[in-house]
C-alpha cells in the first residue's frame, strides 16, 4: 500500500468528529488494501460536472465531509467575488441527497452567506430555475443522475443558471484543494441558521412559477388525444411532470411501482431512461392501457426516454431520435403560426446526431455545435441573449436525452421535453400517425441516418490510465487501422480538425475529444465520460449496415 493512501486511511479513522458507523465502516476494511486503496487513492476529482462518485467513507468517496469541504471551497470562491452571496439548492430522490443538500446549506450559511433550499426533492432544471428566479450568485444540486443507487454527485451552478464554466470550476477546485478534510470549515447549528434567516426554504409561489414557465413552452393547443404512460423512475419528477401535461389536458397513467420516491431503485437498478430494463414496467403498462407513448424520466428529471406503442409493440426512440423530431416539430408549428424567427438557430452537441445539420441546411435553420455539456448549450442562449436575439433560439439537445427550449431554464428539461413530445405526438395522432411514423418519414426524406452510443466502464486507477491510453492511441494511427481512409480528423484537446492538406481551428473550448469524418458525412467520436469511469464511442452512419460494422469493429477493438 501506497505510504500517502496509508497516512489518509488512518487520518480518516482516527478523526473524532467520525460517527460510529463511519469509524465501523473504515475498521471493516482495514485487511482489504485494494479497498483502501481505490477510497484513499485520491480526492474526488471536482470538473465542471462537480463531484459524482460512490457513497462511503473516504477521499475518494461521496461523504458528508467531501461534501462539507467542497461547499467551503465554494464559499470561499464565492466571497472573494464579493458579490450579495446567496445559493439556491436542490436534490432529487437518492440515498443522502437531502441530507447532503442540508450539509451544504449549513456549510454555506456559516460562512455568512444566504441559502435558499428546496423543502421537497425537485428536478434538476427546477434548481436551475430558482437560481435566475432568486437571482442567486451560485446553485447546487444533489444528484447522480441515472447512476446506479450506489452513486451521489454534486452539481454546482453559476448565476446564469448554467453549470459553472471550466474556469470557474478550476477556481472552485483551487479553493477545496486548499482545505483539509476536517479543518478550516464553517458548520453551525442548523435550526439557529434556519432563525436567523440564513437558510431560507423555498416558498410554492416559486414552483408554481416554474410550472407556468413551462406551460407558455406550449406550442400546439389542438385537441388532446393522445393518452401517456409515464414513469419518473423513482425520481423527482412525478410532481412536475404529471402537473404540467395534466394542466394541459393530457390523460397520463403513472407506472405505481415506480411513482414514490426511493433511492434505492428496487425494479430499474440502472434508472437511465436510455436503457430498455429500466423501461420494462412502463413498457408493460403502456401497452396493457393501449397508450400511445411511454415517457420515463431520470431520478433528477433532466432526462426523458420515449418509447412509442407501434401497432401493440414498443419502439425505444434514441436520445438523437426525439431531438430530430422534436427540432422538425418545432421548426414546421412556428413556420405556420407565423412566430418562426428569420434566422433560427439550433444547438446541439458536437457527439449529437449530424442528420440535424443536414435537416438545418434545407430548412434554413443555423446549427450552433458545442462541447458535450449541457451548459455550453446554455451559454449559446447567454450569448443571443446579449445580441438581444434569443428569440432565434428554437431548441438546444444532446444525444443522451436532453432537451431545451424554456429559456428560463439553462439546463436540459424533461419537464419541458415531456410536454412538447407528448404535444407532438398528439398532433400527428390527428393525422393518422405515430412518432415513429413521422421519423421514417424524415429518414426517407434526408437519408437512413443511425447513430449508437457505446459506454465502456473501464475503474479504477488501471482504468483511467487505459481511458487515457485509448484517447492518445486515436491521435496517431489508430483510427486508421480500424476504420480505413478518413477524410479529416478533429482533435478537441489540441482545437484543431486536421485535414489532408491543412488544419483549421475548432472554434471551442479545449475537450478530450476525437472525431472522425468518414465517408458520405459518417462520424465516429471518442471520448472519456466527465462523470463516469467510461470511454464512450458516439457513431453517426448511413444505413444499418454501415453502423452494425463500425459498432462491431469498436467492440473488437475494446475486448
Amino acid at each position: 500500500m501506497l505510504k500517502e493512501v496509508e497516512q489518509r486511511y488512518n487520518l480518516w479513522l482516527n478523526e473524532p468528529s467520525l460517527s460510529g458507523d463511519e469509524k465501523a465502516e473504515l475498521l471493516f476494511i482495514k485487511d482489504n488494501e485494494n479497498e483502501i486503496t481505490d477510497r484513499f487513492i485520491s480526492d474526488l476529482e471536482f470538473g465542471t460536472g462537480g463531484l459524482r462518485g460512490i457513497m462511503g467513507v473516504g477521499t475518494n468517496r461521496m461523504n458528508r465531509f467531501v461534501i462539507r469541504r467542497a461547499t467551503q471551497g465554494l464559499a470561499q470562491y464565492l466571497l472573494k467575488q464579493r458579490r450579495t452571496n446567496s445559493v439556491a439548492i436542490g436534490y432529487d430522490s437518492r440515498n443522502n441527497s437531502r441530507n447532503f443538500a442540508l450539509e451544504a446549506a449549513n456549510v454555506l450559511a456559516s460562512n455568512n452567506i444566504t441559502v435558499y433550499i428546496y423543502k421537497e426533492l425537485m428536478p434538476t432544471p427546477a434548481l436551475s430555475y430558482a437560481v435566475r428566479y432568486l437571482k442567486c450568485d451560485a446553485g447546487i444540486v444533489v444528484t447522480a443522475s441515472h447512476n446506479p443507487s450506489k452513486y451521489n454527485g454534486y452539481k454546482v451552478y453559476g448565476s446564469d443558471g448554467c453549470q459553472l464554466t471550466i474556469d470557474a470550476a478550476n477556481a472552485v477546485y483551487e479553493q477545496i484543494q486548499s482545505l483539509s478534510p476536517f479543518k478550516g470549515i464553517s458548520y453551525g447549528d442548523f435550526d439557529k441558521l434556519v432563525v436567523r434567516g440564513k437558510i431560507i426554504f423555498i416558498d410554492e409561489k416559486l414552483i408554481s412559477d416554474y410550472f407556468d414557465s413551462t406551460l407558455r413552452c406550449s406550442l400546439d393547443n389542438s385537441e388532446r388525444i393522445l393518452n401517456i404512460a409515464y414513469t419518473p423512475l423513482y425520481g423527482a419528477g412525478y410532481r412536475c411532470v404529471t402537473t404540467v401535461l395534466r394542466k394541459t389536458n393530457f390523460n397520463v397513467d403513472v407506472v405505481n411501482e415506480q411513482a414514490k420516491p426511493n433511492g434505492d431503485f428496487p425494479t430499474c437498478p440502472y434508472p437511465n431512461p436510455e436503457m430498455e430494463p429500466a423501461l420494462k414496467l412502463g413498457i408493460e403498462l403502456m401497452l396493457k392501457n393501449n397508450d400511445d407513448v411511454l415517457l420515463a424520466t431520470d431520478p433528477d428529471s433532466d432526462r426523458v426516454g420515449v418509447v412509442v406503442n407501434q401497432k401493440g409493440k414498443p419502439v425505444i426512440l434514441t436520445g438523437n431520435e426525439v431531438g430530430i423530431l422534436l427540432f422538425d416539430f418545432i421548426y414546421h408549428v412556428k413556420k405556420a403560426n407565423g412566430t418562426l424567427p428569420k434566422v433560427p438557430v439550433v444547438v446541439k452537441t458536437i457527439v449529437s446526431s449530424d442528420m440535424v445539420n443536414v435537416m438545418a441546411k434545407q430548412y434554413g435553420v443555423q446549427v450552433n455545435e458545442v462541447l458535450t455539456g449541457f451548459k455550453f448549450i446554455g451559454e449559446q442562449i447567454f450569448f443571443l441573449e446579449q445580441k438581444g436575439e434569443v428569440e432565434r433560439y428554437l431548441l438546444g439537445f444532446e444525444e443522451s436525452c436532453g432537451y431545451l427550449t424554456n429559456i428560463d431554464v439553462r439546463d436540459k428539461d424533461a419537464v419541458n421535453a415531456c410536454l412538447l413530445v407528448a404535444e407532438m405526438a398528439n398532433k400527428y395522432k390527428h393525422e393518422g400517425k405515430t412518432l415513429y411514423d413521422r421519423l421514417v418519414e424524415l429518414y426517407k426524406e434526408f437519408g437512413d441516418f443511425k447513430t449508437a452510443t457505446l459506454a465502456f466502464e473501464l475503474s479504477g486507477v488501471e482504468g483511467k490510465q487505459k481511458i487515457l491510453a485509448i484517447m492518445e492511441s486515436f491521435r496517431g494511427n489508430k483510427a486508421h487501422e480500424l476504420f480505413g481512409d478518413i477524410d479529416h480528423i478533429g482533435d478537441y484537446q489540441e482545437g484543431f480538425i486536421h485535414f489532408k492538406d491543412h488544419k483549421e481551428p475548432t472554434n471551442l473550448p479545449k475537450s478530450n475529444v476525437i472525431k472522425l469524418f468518414l465517408k458520405d458525412g459518417e462520424t465516429i467520436t471518442i471520448r472519456p465520460s466527465g462523470t463516469e469511469p467510461k470511454i464512450k464511442y458516439y457513431v453517426f452512419a448511413l444505413g444499418e449496415e454501415h453502423l452494425n460494422k463500425y459498432v462491431k469493429t469498436i467492440n473488437e477493438f475494446m475486448k
